[in-house]
């Protein structure tokens, strides 16, 4: 065997940030080098996400991963030993070939990701080097611009209101560190303008702060710019709005109209279309994610033709990280950026392409965690690797998430002088006005 073969995979039970079970894998080398990779998982997914496989029944909710365990440990595992850890495509066709179905969901997605990241992982340390240089090469320099909750809903805080997620987007930046820490100022501003409000500071899925007692969905965006200004910084100048709608979550498909349970109001797709206008209009809204539903593919392109060239439009739950949903929206001209994340479609060469099929056709990658994590920091180095530009994270609280940012300040500082930050570049020279 060469020192690079695949030895041994173990495959355990642990737990991500919502206290549900996950599973992490090790592989381990001839020559002893190993790696590891651990699965995140989320809570708004998307119909067209690869499936996770759970166990369902009683215990753990119906969330335990003992058949994807069971699949790693009899079907995938022996299949790998031998294997050129340094060959990571053939690593993943082999992953792939094995489940057999279109969804993964024969052996789960979340099996078949978590031994993709550990031989990626594995490769990474057989060379001695980061994973972002071992995927990305030599020219792999680009720090991502942060987009950080401030405010989680929907999804990520038990439908208290409806838009699922109120982040911020630091503008004038000129490093990773500054650009961060300008968020976290207006973290902590937003905990005095939830304090006078008479809010409680209690915390979502993703570290943001719970929006209870609101009254409408457009109290958010309210609050988040006055805690922009309490923090020293002017909205739209040095720090820009993101929200994600996640409206696949409150869109009836049945009647194909957005159904706002916080106002009690029912709305047709022109006239949610004309809401989200109206607010982008009112705030400093850079970036807006999955404005209409997953289901609602003309939805997107009504809202593309209206603020495609004025600010940042993602498809999250419209493309799940897929080349075929991408290409559709290419086509129709529906969104210009895609978010990125690895369990949607289950492996890092299929994550990979995804990622260069987006920046070939113009569009903006978004490289993105889930509401369930861990200590796993895969992704800042992806989105070095791939120079994606951007990086989505949660918010600026909970360790599953501040592990990720840390890493981030770690490699720009790693990489010194050579490191380059977009900052708002990401969007000009795609052609976003902003305004």
């Amino acid at each position: 065997m060469k020192p690079c073969s695949i030895r041994e995979v173990k495959a355990r039970q642990i737990y991500d940030s919502r206290a549900n079970p996950t599973i992490e894998v090790d592989i381990t080398l001839e020559n002893g080098v190993t790696g590891r990779g651990i699965v995140p998982s989320g809570a708004s997914t998307g119909i067209f996400e690869a499936l996770e496989l759970r166990d369902g029944g009683k215990a753990y909710g119906g969330k335990g991963v003992s058949k994807a365990l069971d699949n790693i440990r009899q079907v995938l595992a022996p299949q790998l030993i031998g294997m050129d850890v340094t060959d990571q495509r053939a690593i993943d066709e082999k992953l792939i070939a094995l489940d057999g179905t279109p969804n993964k969901s024969a052996l789960g997605a979340n099996a078949i990701l978590g031994c993709s990241m550990a031989a990626c992982h594995a490769g990474a340390n057989y060379y001695q080097m980061p994973l972002y240089r071992y995927l990305g090469g030599a020219q792999a320099d680009t720090i991502p611009v942060p987009m950080v909750q401030i405010i989680g809903g929907g999804a990520h805080a038990a439908g208290a209101i409806d838009i699922q997620d109120f982040l911020v987007i630091p503008m004038k930046a000129d490093t990773f560190a500054e650009g961060y820490s300008m968020v976290v100022e207006v973290y902590n501003a937003a905990k005095k303008v939830f304090q006078q409000a008479g809010k409680p500071l209690s915390i979502a899925d993703e570290g943001g702060f719970w929006p209870t007692g609101f009254q409408t969905n457009e109290e958010g965006l309210r609050l988040l710019t006055q805690a922009i200004e309490l923090a020293g910084y002017r909205p739209g100048e040095d720090m820009g709005i993101a929200l994600d709608v996640a409206s696949s979550e409150f869109y009836n498909k049945e009647t194909g109209r957005y159904d706002l349970a916080l106002e009690n109001r029912s709305l047709e797709r022109e006239e949610f279309v004309e809401l989200l206008c109206h607010w982008v209009d009112q705030y400093p809204i850079i970036s807006l994610e999955d404005g209409a539903s997953e289901l609602d593919w003309e939805g997107t392109r009504l809202l593309t033709q209206r603020l495609g060239k004025r600010i940042q439009l993602i498809g999250d739950d419209l493309f799940t990280t897929n080349i075929e949903r991408i290409r559709k929206g290419v086509e129709m001209g529906a969104a210009n950026a895609v978010l990125i994340k690895m369990n949607q479609i289950g492996s890092i060469t299929e994550t990979l392409e995804a990622i260069a099929y987006t920046q070939k056709h113009g569009y903006l990658p978004v490289i993105s965690a889930r509401s369930g994590e861990t200590e796993d920091t895969t992704i800042v180095h992806l989105a070095i690797a791939t120079n994606a530009g951007q990086l989505k994270v949660g918010s600026a609280a909970r360790s599953e998430r501040t592990v990720k940012w840390n890493e981030t300040i770690r490699v720009e500082e790693q990489l010194g002088t050579s490191a380059r930050y977009p900052g708002m570049k990401v969007f000009t020279t795609q052609g976003l006005s902003l305004k």
